[in-house]
């Protein structure tokens, strides 16, 4: 399966229900996924952040990078095996007109013609749930029932703080 595929069918798995916006936003989600696990080029030292050599953009992700992205799990739940729309990722409906949709969007997601709707974020729930990890962090977007938050890669959430005893007088 090309990566064109494997991004459509879980763009198909975890929106395929939803509004095209929504199927959007998780394209672009997918490619600042990708471009955030690619390493980093070494910055000129001194040089201005749009100057040559001062990497205001990064380069847009490769093959492999989006093959990572969309196979993680923690990113798309669909990706479990005991997810119920994981079906959805091994026999979509070939018919069904949300997979074109879905097929287009990968498409342009991956040609690099796809604007960016969540502002570089990274993680995303449905808005139906919290996750815990979601409980102390501030939404970058919603878009059509999908919520979105750009999190540093590695960057974990506050732990609470720890009990303090209290000597009763």
């Amino acid at each position: 399966m090309n990566c064109t595929e494997l991004l459509a069918r879980t763009l198909y798995a975890e929106a395929g229900t939803r509004p095209v916006r929504a199927i959007e936003a998780l394209a672009a989600l997918a490619v600042n996924r990708a471009r955030a696990a690619m390493p980093r080029p070494a910055r000129i030292p001194g040089a201005a952040p749009f100057a040559p050599g001062g990497h205001a953009r990064l380069p847009e992700p490769g093959l492999q990078e989006m093959t990572a992205a969309c196979r993680d799990p923690f990113l798309f739940p669909s990706r479990n095996p005991r997810h119920p729309a994981h079906a959805l990722l091994a026999a979509p409906h070939p018919g069904d007109p949300a997979l074109a949709v879905c097929r287009r969007v990968a498409a342009r997601a991956l040609a690099g013609a796809l604007a960016d709707p969540t502002q570089g974020a990274t993680h995303w729930h449905p808005a139906e749930s919290l996750p815990a990890w979601a409980v102390a962090r501030e939404a970058v977007a919603e878009i059509a029932g999908l919520v979105f938050y750009r999190l540093e890669m590695g960057e974990r959430p506050a732990s609470p703080a720890p009990p303090v005893l209290v000597a009763a007088a």
